[in-house]
């Protein structure tokens, strides 16, 4: 996270290593109970459905609040997650077409990573306060969280339909405006998703303003640590691995 390995901040590393084991265990049991065919409906039961959201939204969350650290480094970084973004979705649609990963979540890591190159300049001359920052954010990101359905709101409450016309221009699919024959078992567009980012990247000056965050940030987290700083590479070689194991265990 940060050159200087005395002053990392090990527990963001834990929390990053837990969201990674989570995501493990998810896709592992995505491809017993789905990919395998055994309960397609399995995925769709809310506590699922909470479960997976709560590892993306801290993944996403986390890469915001450590963005800083690797500045210098975004260009090469931004063009890594695409490239790795690009082999996932190659991958699924040779092996599984029917789970086909278009946009993934390391598409969009690469795009928050690249925008943001531009607009840390921008917020650094604006001097906006990180709390007004934050509070921005995370109120754009529930405003924007269903705008790849066709509308802006909060829930049934305030609903604003978005141009139609948005949605029958496929370039704009990975800014959250989706053809309608567009289709992916995990799509995070640059809409909703980059306010979450965001919402991490107010986060770190909030915290690193305190003393007391210094020292527990700090501090490792037992095996979650060390998992945390090895997320990228997990994440591209366990979907492989856990559907190994699937396809050996049916056979048997």
């Amino acid at each position: 996270m940060e050159k200087n390995k005395g002053s990392r901040y090990l527990l963001v590393d834990g929390i990053r290593g837990l969201a990674i084991v989570n995501m493990v265990v998810f896709h592992f049991l995505y491809d017993v109970y789905v990919v395998s065919g055994r309960d397609p409906g399995w995925y769709f039961r809310p506590g699922i459905r909470i479960w997976q959201q709560a590892i993306c939204r801290t993944f996403i969350l986390v890469a915001g609040f450590v963005w800083r650290f690797g500045e210098k480094n975004s260009l090469r970084r931004g063009l890594l997650f695409h490239l790795c973004g690009t082999l996932v979705s190659l991958v699924t649609r040779a092996v599984i077409p029917n789970e086909a990963v278009w946009f993934g979540i390391l598409s969009f890591m690469g795009s928050a990573v690249l925008l943001m190159i531009p607009l840390h300049r921008w917020l650094c001359k604006a001097r906006i306060p990180a709390p007004a920052g934050l509070a921005a954010s995370l109120a754009c990101f529930v405003l924007f969280k269903e705008v790849q359905y066709g509308y802006l709101g909060i829930g049934n409450l305030l609903r604003w339909n978005m141009p139609g016309a948005l949605y029958q221009i496929r370039i704009l699919t990975p800014l959250g405006f989706p053809a309608p024959d567009f289709s992916s078992s995990a799509y995070f567009p640059v809409l909703p998703w980059m306010f979450l980012f965001l919402a991490g990247y107010f986060l770190y000056p909030l915290l690193e303003g305190r003393e007391r965050w210094r020292k527990v940030g700090r501090r490792r987290v037992p095996l979650l640590s060390a998992v945390g700083q090895k997320s990228l590479l997990i994440y591209l070689i366990h979907q492989p691995v856990c559907m190994g194991v699937v396809s050996i265990t049916c056979q048997m």
